[in-house]
């Protein structure tokens, strides 16, 4: 049982500031995810969590208690790594068992531990082998076994599914969700993956040049994007961003070339005249509606059949990109769109930041 906070953490490297005062706080067995574009600042601040960076400032505490000049043995952590490292020459039982032994654990418990943990990640069979006869499934699994035998207060994974094949991710990343669950554990995990972020995550820290965008439940950032980085950041296809701005006493958006964008009833999001940025999700334009407010006839550029599904990249007038996600299949070189009022995402032109009613 555990819980992890982060006050006013810090970092540089060289004067180049790369975390700029995080604060999280994480409760007893929730999982964390920390996901972002490469740069960001969330594997450093990872590795400040391990001890493996001192912060320039801040603490970090785990259980009530300040561990910010603690070395990373002594935090009571278990760490999964991206590429494994795991001992060459050791079996896997010797893998396991490696860090038990150094803390002095007597010969039956450790016995216990790694054949519980074995049993737990299904890798009974595997316990006499080396790791170059283990597939990269297999070798994440011992990685992840490694950690559970030390019972830690507190997992941190980096990055740990970024070396398997598409497949494999899919399959390891609902394993370690079931295992997380299980343990309850607290954990926290860091992804550049969105899609590995919104599936595993209880929270998400969406870090943006070394700073939290957004905090929150994967679904109500999904719903509710702090700003257009969130936005874009979350989705796949990214949100489609449109230039407009507030019209008809703020109850509509009016784009550059006049297509006015009727609002929901009682949406007000800010004063008439004020430039803003219209987001809709390639999923929720409305196909086949190409007459009266908010239609826009779309150029095509590029189709992309997916199966159950079509993604259709084209041009607006004006020559704004916008791209579209269709149930089933499409063709043709014109596909008429609607910009939904009820899933119209507003952002203020200058800052980005999100515009409520």
């Amino acid at each position: 049982m555990a819980t992890l906070s982060l006050h006013g953490v810090r970092k540089s490297f060289n004067n180049t500031a790369v975390l700029h005062g995080i604060d999280l706080e994480v409760a007893d067995g929730e999982l964390v995810v920390i996901v972002g574009a490469s740069g960001c600042g969330k594997s450093t601040l990872l590795r400040i969590v391990a001890g493996l960076e001192t912060p320039s400032d801040g603490q970090v505490v785990i259980n009530g208690r300040d561990v910010t000049g603690l070395e990373p043995a002594d935090r009571d952590i278990a760490m999964v790594f991206q590429n494994y490292a795991l001992y060459p020459h050791m079996s896997v039982f010797g893998n396991m068992a490696y860090g038990l032994k150094i803390r002095g654990l007597p010969r039956a418990e450790i016995d216990r531990r790694v054949r519980d943990a074995a049993g737990i990640l299904g890798i009974e069979p595997l316990l006499d082998r080396k790791p170059k006869q283990l597939s990269g499934g297999q070798r994440q699994r011992v990685a992840m076994g490694r950690a559970i035998v030390r019972e830690p207060a507190l997992f941190l994974f980096d990055e740990p599914l970024s070396n398997l094949d598409a497949k494999l991710r899919v399959q390891m990343r609902a394993e370690i969700r079931r295992l997380q669950r299980r343990l309850g554990v607290t954990s926290l995990f860091v992804t550049h993956d969105q899609v590995e972020a919104m599936t595993l995550g209880d929270r998400l820290v969406v870090m943006n040049a070394g700073r939290p965008a957004q905090v929150a439940p994967p679904m109500e950032i999904f719903a509710r994007p702090a700003d257009t980085y969130v936005a874009g950041f979350i989705g796949s296809p990214s949100m489609n961003f449109i230039p407009a701005a507030l019209d008809q006493g703020n109850a509509s958006a009016r784009l550059a070339d006049g297509t006015l964008v009727p609002f929901p009833e009682g949406h007000r999001p800010g004063s008439a005249g004020q430039p803003i940025t219209l987001g809709v999700r390639p999923e929720h334009l409305l196909p086949g509606e190409g007459e009266g407010e908010g239609a826009i006839p779309l150029a095509v550029e590029l189709i992309e059949p997916l199966g159950s599904e079509t993604v259709v990249h084209g041009r607006a007038p004006g020559g704004l990109a916008i791209t579209a996600r269709l149930p089933g299949t499409f063709s043709g070189s014109v596909l008429p769109v609607r910009l939904p009022g009820a899933h119209l995402h507003v952002f203020d032109a200058e800052t980005g930041r999100r515009l409520d009613p």
